[in-house]
């Protein structure tokens, strides 16, 4: 029983780790976290993050220690405390939100997390936007020296005003909440987004966005994975990458596997797939991406003294990636939450399946098809009420004929006719 509450990913890791070298781990307790006594009495296992919304710690231990620890009743699961990494290798328009813009969606109010490498506070066309943030990764800020953060954040909610309006974001005036999960080198580990996920929903965001991952196939059972499908279970909409790792197939890596997350793929500008997007089938036979969006040569925020890609000017940097696709479809969702605010995530999930645009591949390399956010959208709209038909003008009356004067009647012989006899007499 015990063998099994270790996660396969983990097993593989301590079978070739030192006897003396400490392993990244994440626990799963039943109720309290209680004080692992039987590791922490030979000082093998040090608790290096603790969670309020999941029953998990993130912890230390050395091979022996995991092992002595999943003999303890209390303890439910052990996972490997997977390395995680940004996924990195003229997109509105693309996707229909210009059309949405002008029948008045711009993603007011609604609001979003960014778990990145951060963002720059200051952009022009982000600081009116950021409502909060926060750092996990050590650095004591959220400012981005990376730069991907920024670009996600751009082009989930960019105003384009450093571009006079060129490179705008999908929904322009949501709200962001920046959460940095990933160091200034773009890495990081599971321990630190499941932290970053839970202040995301401390603040009340309605959509997540996770342009991250790790490498290697999955099946959505890793601890990640299980994180995400729970704050989705909690009514958020989880958006998360597939990955890199193109072309071959079985390449979605975690938690683009989990089961009830938006797995997204990218898409090039005339409607391919980008050889770099993974490929599902996911390690328990699901398909895997769900739809895909524009991930390929994307221009947004560029952060102060970073040269992350094609550097286009001080203020916007061209990146490709499944991690640029992913807040395209972020903004479209966002889209679908300001006109539907009652919409589940189950729901968001299936009306963006449902409206993509078929580019006629096989699902484990398109999902559905690439997002079209404008049909979306539209699809929850109201049918509009036809204009009643006018009344046809009836013709007018026919002007009633004269009745004819009656003719008189002729008088019979000997009667009315007797003038002409007296005449006749009378004018002999």
């Amino acid at each position: 029983m015990s063998q099994t509450k270790i996660h396969p990913a983990l097993r593989r890791i301590t079978d070739s780790t030192g006897d003396e070298e400490k392993v990244p781990v994440i626990i799963r307790y039943r109720k309290e976290p209680g004080d692992f006594t039987i590791a922490r009495a030979a000082d093998q296992v040090t608790v290096t993050m603790t969670y309020t919304k999941t029953p998990i710690v993130a912890a230390e231990g050395t091979p022996k220690a995991i092992a002595e620890l999943a003999e303890d009743p209390r303890i439910e699961r052990i996972w490997y405390d997977l390395p995680v990494h940004t996924c990195l290798d003229v997109s509105a328009p693309l996707i229909g939100a210009p059309q949405v813009w002008e029948k008045g969606g711009q993603g007011q109010g609604v609001k979003v997390g960014i778990l990145d490498t951060g963002c720059d506070l200051q952009h022009v066309d982000l600081v009116a936007r950021i409502q909060a943030h926060t750092d996990f990764t050590g650095k004591g800020s959220a400012q981005d020296g990376n730069g991907h953060g920024t670009h996600v954040a751009g082009i989930v909610a960019g105003s384009g005003e450093a571009s006079g309006g060129r490179y705008r974001g999908v929904v322009p005036e949501c709200d962001l909440y920046i959460a940095k999960v990933l160091d200034d080198q773009g890495n990081g580990r599971t321990s630190t987004v499941i932290a970053g996920l839970e202040w995301a929903l401390d603040q009340g965001v309605q959509a997540v966005n996770l342009s991250l991952g790790s490498d290697g196939n999955c099946d959505g059972s890793d601890a990640l994975s299980e994180a995400c499908d729970a704050a989705v279970g909690q009514g958020v909409v989880v958006v998360v990458a597939a990955g890199n790792n193109g072309p071959g197939p079985r390449t979605v890596g975690s938690p683009g596997c989990a089961r009830e997350v938006i797995t997204i793929g990218a898409s090039t500008d005339d409607d391919d797939i980008a050889s770099f997007s993974s490929r599902g089938p996911t390690l328990d036979g699901r398909v895997k991406p769900d739809v895909v969006f524009p991930g390929k040569g994307i221009v947004a925020a560029r952060a102060a003294d970073t040269s992350l890609g094609n550097v286009i000017d001080d203020d916007y940097t061209e990146l490709s990636g499944t991690s640029m696709a992913t807040p395209h479809a972020t903004g479209a969702v966002a889209l679908l939450l300001e006109s539907e605010p009652d919409l589940s995530p189950a729901a968001v999930k299936e009306r963006l399946k449902a409206t993509a645009v078929d580019l006629g591949l096989d699902f484990n390399t398109q999902g559905t098809g690439r997002g079209d956010v404008l049909a979306a959208w539209e699809a929850g709209q109201p049918e509009p009420t036809p204009e009643p038909e006018p009344e046809p003008t009836p013709d007018p009356e026919p002007e009633p004929e004269p009745t004819p004067e009656p003719e008189p009647t002729p008088p019979p012989p000997g009667a009315g006719g007797c003038l002409l006899p007296f005449l006749g007499v009378f004018g002999r």
